[in-house]
């Protein structure tokens, strides 16, 4: 699958997912799981019911998604986790990919030196070592309430994958666009694509016994059932397949650890979000440092000077994503300095409210990666106020395509975050540099941005979103669309979003997101003004707590599950 074919099934798959009229957010008073999944927020409160805390279930949902939403849900992927909990502590544990030990900087390189065409997305050297049963696995054993075990927890994802669930029409229409993708791989296309030849369609029942049988491997021996024995044997055996690299040491070594929270102040709140190997955290902090100067409240919300301003803070950051990110294990990352205030206040020195800033004046020397917006968000609160975000993935969607036989789950193409060749553009137009270069053992650069605002030291808004390199600006919006705009939280994460990202030097529009006046003034400022290529922007997930309770808002982009009790 090429470049054109790619943006081919994301626009097919997003442009019909027009932001529906926003509807009022579900509200509870116990507890509130967002996810994109009605059956794995479901699970999740079934948790909650049973006297177990915010990370029990999250770490039910994360599960149940890899059975709902096998296309970015996932056992073969990875992600980030971002808690606040009632006694004070804030954690986030680092679950993402790792790549093997016998990758090489130059790995997707040809004997001239030239960038190989698709093998980072679409072959078996492509996968990282995945991270989400140990990190889940690791959330639970150290900050779970005690009360429920792993098999509790495991329970209702593996009754979804064995008993089956009815499809959505939204989830049988991903697996009809998706066919031809699925007939590339043996093990994919016995379980994706329906023995009679006929389109799967709303209300077919779908069984996966093979993941069941992996979940009570899992449920049985915990990480040991994953990285090592049969299922690390399966995976090994899927690499054999083709040019994989991942061994049986790479699965047995693989840990997630955790990070220190990256913190900062913004007007009266806390943010509290993902660090390195996530930019995440970092830039949406930068970027709140230097909106700080401007008067937000009266710009008036997606007028031309709002999305100008926006525009030009984003830029910034990610010309210092590019310079300054990447594995803190293999990087020396300035995060003190790219969230201090005083950075953000020089930052913004050059910025003219009249005039668009051109990106190539934009000091910095790389431009970021292209990620895929195939990813999902969930967020979790639960009735003593203990609060969970978290972001996962496996890449593009279905990851490369290779499934793994007889264990029933994708593999991830997450080597391609890596920069193949620092300098050099990707299918996308995009380049990276050598903070993002491959290494055995490091941990790829992503954007994901798990994140709790807390208000007088209490979580207040629990937020994040899928969206590759929309996914920072997205969860930046929602955050202005509730602190200075009063927006509820589905209003918050549903209504129109704009993104740029210094390069390429234009600003990405939803249909409809802004009218045309705006449009002509920022052309007369200077700017460029494009569609974005997969039609809409993220599918943010949040949830609003205030004195009265829990609100839970699922983004009208896409297919979303806020449930309460």
């Amino acid at each position: 699958m090429n470049k054109q074919i790619t943006l081919i099934v994301l626009y097919i798959i997003f442009s019909t997912l027009a932001p529906a009229a926003s509807s009022k957010p579900v509200f509870s008073e116990k507890g509130m799981v967002v996810s994109t999944s009605r059956q794995a927020s479901e699970a999740g409160i079934e948790i909650l019911k049973k006297g177990g805390n915010a990370i029990d279930a999250a770490v039910t949902v994360g599960f149940a998604l890899s059975v709902t939403s096998s296309s970015n849900g996932n056992l073969g992927g990875g992600g980030f986790l971002v808690a606040t909990m009632i006694d004070g502590e804030s954690f986030t544990i680092d679950h993402r990919e790792k790549a093997p030990a016998d990758a090489y900087r130059d790995l997707f390189l040809d004997d001239t030196g030239s960038v190989v065409p698709g093998m980072s997305l679409y072959s078996r050297a492509g996968s990282g070592v995945p991270g989400t049963v140990d990190g889940l696995i690791q959330a639970l054993e150290d900050h779970g309430s005690g009360k429920i075990s792993l098999r509790e927890v495991l329970t209702p994802a593996i009754r979804l994958a064995e008993k089956g669930f009815n499809l959505s029409h939204y989830e049988a229409r991903r697996f009809n666009t998706y066919e031809s993708f699925f007939g590339r791989n043996e093990a994919a296309a016995e379980i994706f694509i329906r023995k009679d030849g006929k389109p799967w369609k709303k209300g077919d029942r779908f069984i996966q016994r093979d993941l069941a049988k992996t979940l009570k491997r899992i449920a049985k021996h915990g990480s040991g059932g994953f990285y090592s024995g049969p299922v690390a044997e399966m995976i090994v055996e899927e690499m054999k397949r083709g040019n994989g690299l991942i061994t049986l040491e790479d699965l047995a070594n693989y840990s997630s650890i955790y990070r220190e929270p990256v913190t900062g102040v913004y007007k009266d709140y806390t943010i509290v979000s993902m660090g390195p190997p996530s930019s995440g955290g970092a830039l949406l902090i930068n970027m709140l440092n230097m909106l700080e100067h401007y008067p937000i409240d009266s710009l008036g919300w997606n007028s031309s000077d709002y999305v100008h301003i926006l525009t030009e803070v984003e830029r910034r950051a990610y010309a210092d994503r590019a310079e300054h990110l990447g594995d803190p294990d293999f990087w020396n990352v300035p995060i003190t300095m790219l969230t201090a205030k005083e950075y953000a206040k020089n930052r913004i020195r050059d910025i003219n409210m009249d005039t668009a800033t051109p990106s190539n004046l934009i000091s910095a020397s790389q431009a970021p990666a292209y990620e895929s917006p195939e990813t999902t968000h969930y967020s979790v609160v639960d009735q003593w106020g203990n609060a969970v975000s978290v972001t996962t993935t496996i890449n593009l969607g279905y990851g490369g395509g290779h499934l793994v036989k007889g264990a029933g789950f994708f593999l991830n193409n997450e080597m391609d975050d890596f920069s193949s060749k620092p300098g050099v553009p990707n299918a996308f137009g995009l380049v990276g540099n050598k903070a993002n270069a491959i290494e055995p053992g490091k941990r790829p650069l992503s954007s994901m941005t798990p994140t709790i605002v807390l208000k007088n030291g209490k979580p207040f808004i629990i937020i994040g979103s899928p969206g590759g390199s929309t996914i920072i600006t997205t969860t930046m919006q929602v955050i202005l669309n509730i602190i200075h705009h009063n927006m509820d939280i589905k209003e918050g994460v549903s209504s129109p979003r704009f993104h740029s990202q210094w390069l390429p030097d234009v600003i990405m529009t939803e249909p409809r997101g802004l009218s045309r006046d705006v449009i002509q003034n920022l052309e007369l400022k200077g700017h460029t003004l494009v569609p974005y290529n997969g039609g809409y922007i993220g599918e943010a997930n949040g949830i609003l707590i205030t004195e009265d309770g829990f609100y839970g808002g699922g983004d009208s982009r896409g297919e979303t599950s806020a449930v309460g009790y």
